[in-house]
């Protein structure tokens, strides 16, 4: 959290790579005194390296305990799934950048170099998947998922990851894994594209610091000495998009991370330059299909409680009335 207690902006996490020092080491110490079986993210990036583990799915549970990131920039031979829990993450690449809110995931292909922030107190589960093992898409993208694909991803983390190819484990991994092709029908259009010229990220880092400025197309020009319709062009050809349809999309990724951490609508909508929370709400209704309070609800909703079944039972074991004979 920031000075005043407010949620750092996007367009800091995009200006600035941050590193890791005793403040910071101190308290994931202290966040690991109070959730010991669950590694902060920092830690679980240090102490855990997937592309070790012989198996080709695994999945690793992480708590944080304030806004925390993985250190800059790393790969992963495997595929890595970032599933939010609770509270929001933001997924970083070179492309641009993902939100995550609760209950959804980003999936990140082999070898994409990223980082990822969570909000306050927010939870993940990272699932691993070596390359040729499910297929998944080659690029990134924010997949919505449902209440059985995440109890069977966390279930998964809370089992060693160390299973043969024949052991309960190894079938839930392929039923999971099954699931989540099926997931990517599901795909959330949460996907901010970052310009590859630095005048135009210098731009999107003033949209996202001051979401309120209601500039136009030519003022923007102006300020980048470029005629209404130079600019124009610039922005269709850095980010495919014109710049209103960018501009919405910084709004609906800075929307999201205030409402999954915990501010209002009308706060939202304030933060946002929006003249009426119901413009605001039609803007968000259009892009995701719902309002926010019942988006963020649903996000919000608690999932049912995962079965606890006997090491030694199957993982599907039928019921069977107890006059039940064979043949």
């Amino acid at each position: 959290m920031g000075r005043n207690g407010e949620t750092p902006s996007l367009a800091k996490r995009v200006a600035h790579v941050f590193g890791y020092n005793a403040r910071i080491l101190l308290k994931t110490a202290k966040s690991r005194l109070r959730h010991p079986a669950m590694p902060t993210l920092y830690a679980s990036l240090v102490e855990h390296d997937p592309d070790r583990l012989t198996a080709a799915v695994t999945a690793l549970r992480v708590h944080t305990s304030e806004q925390e990131r993985e250190t800059p920039f790393h790969t992963h031979r495997k595929g890595q799934l970032v599933v939010a829990l609770h509270g929001a993450v933001t997924c970083e690449t070179a492309q641009g950048m993902w939100i995550v809110p609760p209950q959804s995931a980003v999936w990140i292909p082999p070898g994409v170099p990223h980082s990822n922030r969570v909000t306050l107190d927010g939870e993940v589960c990272f699932l691993f998947i070596a390359a040729g093992s499910a297929h998944m898409p080659a690029t990134c993208c924010t997949l919505g998922l449902n209440a059985l694909l995440i109890q069977m991803i966390c279930h998964l983390a809370d089992l060693p990851p160390d299973y043969g190819p024949h052991e309960r484990t190894a079938r839930l991994a392929a039923v999971l894994v099954e699931e989540l092709e099926h997931s990517q029908r599901h795909a959330l259009p949460l996907h901010l594209p970052m310009p590859q010229n630095s005048r135009l990220r210098e731009v999107a880092r003033q949209l996202a610091e001051h979401p309120a400025d209601r500039s136009t197309v030519a003022q923007w020009g102006r300020r980048q000495a470029m005629s209404e319709r130079s600019f124009a062009r610039f922005v269709q050809a850095e980010t495919g998009m014109s710049f209103g349809r960018w501009r919405r999309q910084i709004h609906l990724m800075v929307a999201l991370q205030g409402l999954a951490s915990g501010s209002s609508v009308q706060r939202v909508s304030q933060d946002l330059g929006y003249d009426s929370v119901s413009a605001f709400i039609t803007m968000f209704k259009k892009t995701l299909g719902k309002s926010p309070a019942r988006y963020i609800a649903q996000r919000h909703a608690p999932l049912p409680a995962a079965p606890q079944a006997a090491d030694s039972a199957p993982y599907f074991q039928p019921q069977r009335p107890t006059s039940w004979k064979p043949n």
